[in-house]
């Protein structure tokens, strides 16, 4: 799965209509809040993976996710705790949460707190999915089922440095760059993690892709 195919899934009508209903907007508002918060936030996920500081916490945050029931999105979204959701874009968005928030609420023409609750809904399902096809992908691979039999996705992809530099070349660091199409490019260092690889993974993920584009391509234009 790329990134197009977790964002169709996300952004699915029936999802939309879900976040719709349980934030008491409406499903162009929703639409537009998430249209112009989204691109920050996965600049964020990447952000998180890429810094030495919150890469093991991120890891086992998407570790956590991972276990999440997503077959049902009604069902997901319908059980969402919107306020655990905030503190995920908090953290996603750091010091940029408040001016990303009031920027999305001014083009919805929404309060800011009716757009915190939306990406509030959004964020645990954008978490979920990540997760789970990051720990589907690397378990799926002989030479991870070993490592990844202990501690998941945190064990393997929070370690960093010590992990990275245990492989031999073209081994767990390169699968894990290739994981969602990424090549030797996307499987170097990142600049702040160092030898991270968790980072490649999520830059391989989100390279090569206008976020933009294909946000607007599956939601329109917004409000």
């Amino acid at each position: 799965m790329d990134l197009t195919s977790m964002m169709k899934t996300m952004l699915s009508p029936e999802s939309i209509a879900k976040m719709s209903e349980k934030t008491g907007t409406s499903t162009d508002e929703v639409k537009s809040v998430l249209l112009s918060a989204l691109p920050a936030m996965l600049n964020g996920v990447q952000g998180q993976a890429n810094n030495k500081d919150t890469v093991a916490g991120f890891a086992g945050a998407l570790d956590s996710h991972a276990k999440d029931d997503t077959s049902d999105i009604k069902a997901f979204l319908s059980n969402v705790d919107i306020q655990d959701g905030e503190k995920i874009v908090g953290h996603l968005l750091g010091s940029n949460a408040d001016a990303a928030t009031r920027a999305a609420a001014e083009k919805a023409g929404l309060s800011t707190s009716s757009t915190g609750s939306v990406l509030g809904a959004a964020a645990p399902l954008l978490m979920s999915l990540l997760g789970q096809q990051a720990s589907q992908s690397v378990q799926a691979q002989p030479q991870a089922q070993a490592a990844s039999s202990g501690g998941g996705l945190l064990s393997l992809l929070g370690g960093g440095q010590q992990q990275a530099q245990s492989q031999p070349q073209g081994g767990l660091g390169g699968l894990l760059g290739g994981l969602f199409g990424g090549g030797q490019q996307q499987a170097q260092p990142q600049q702040q993690g160092g030898d991270n690889l968790l980072g490649s993974m999520m830059g391989s993920l989100l390279s090569n892709v206008d976020v933009s584009s294909l946000l607007t391509g599956l939601l329109g234009s917004g409000k």
